[in-house]
């Protein structure tokens, strides 16, 4: 068995490209923490990865759109006396639809996933790195941190939070032994667009979904590079592009025409 190269922890690690991130790390002989809400799953990744891989894996069933949760995994982590050597905030949501008829509660839980819990997991792990001078953190941001996204408001609002947040934090760290990496996919074929209501949307009707794996491979590497970002596919690398000269109305309305339903409802009579 090869010798551990330290811990690695990634939250939303038993499916799409956070579960690709978490192989990847183990394939270069990391120990993992995965961190997701169904045991089950956990306990299957845990299982192909430690018979595959030959390193431990350390389940944590935690609920993040619950911020106390997020306090509860670093204690849990610090508790079993295990340094983190690689942070991956990859756990996120979103809702689709017009905002006037979305579920408010249901924003307000994935403010605190993709906002809150990020946060309070990145600062008490972020301490604990500065602290022994090492260490990498990557934040899963989105090309939508670039783009005002109508029929998927919150989620765009959110992205463009740890777009921001993950810069500012990098300018901070500098000469402190740690970096922060932002990873920004496009639209990739994993679990999202399910868990979002978004299958009807046009950018999955009509799109070409990237690959999970290669979304990854292109992170990880940038993670281990110690880049400020990544924009993972040439297409996606042009759009972010054409949104840092393109007005934020215009790109709003663009977004628009791209994310709204492929099908519109008839209406009766019709």
């Amino acid at each position: 068995m090869n010798s551990s190269k330290g811990f690695a922890l990634v939250t939303g690690g038993t499916s799409g490209i956070g579960y690709e991130l978490a192989k990847l790390l183990a394939k270069d002989r990391y120990d993992l923490v995965i961190v997701a809400r169904d045991e089950t799953d956990l306990n299957r990744v845990a299982d192909e990865f430690e018979e595959q891989y030959g390193v431990r894996v350390i389940i944590i069933a935690k609920d993040l759109f619950d911020t106390e949760n997020a306090f509860a995994l670093y204690n849990e982590v610090k508790e079993k006396n295990i340094d983190i050597d690689i942070l991956i905030n990859d756990a996120g949501q979103g809702q689709y639809g017009e905002f006037k008829d979305t579920d408010i509660r249901r924003e307000l839980d994935i403010i605190s996933l993709n906002i809150s819990s990020l946060v309070i997991i990145t600062k008490l792990f972020l301490r604990d790195m500065i602290s022994r001078g090492s260490g990498k953190i990557m934040n899963l941001s989105s090309i939508a941190s670039k783009t005002p996204g109508p029929w998927h408001s919150v989620y765009h609002g959110t992205k463009a939070f740890v777009q921001s947040f993950t810069e500012a934090i990098r300018s901070e760290l500098k000469d402190s032994g740690v970096t922060i990496t932002a990873l920004l996919p496009g639209a990739t074929a994993t679990d999202f667009f399910h868990k979002a209501d978004m299958l009807d949307s046009k950018i999955v009707q009509e799109e070409t979904l990237y690959d999970a794996a290669d979304v990854a491979k292109d992170g990880y590497q940038a993670l281990m590079d110690g880049d400020d970002m990544v924009v993972s596919g040439f297409k996606n690398k042009m759009q972010v592009a054409m949104s840092n000269v393109t007005p934020d109305s215009l790109l709003a309305d663009q977004m628009k025409k791209k994310q709204e339903p492929s099908r519109k409802p008839q209406s009766k009579g019709s």
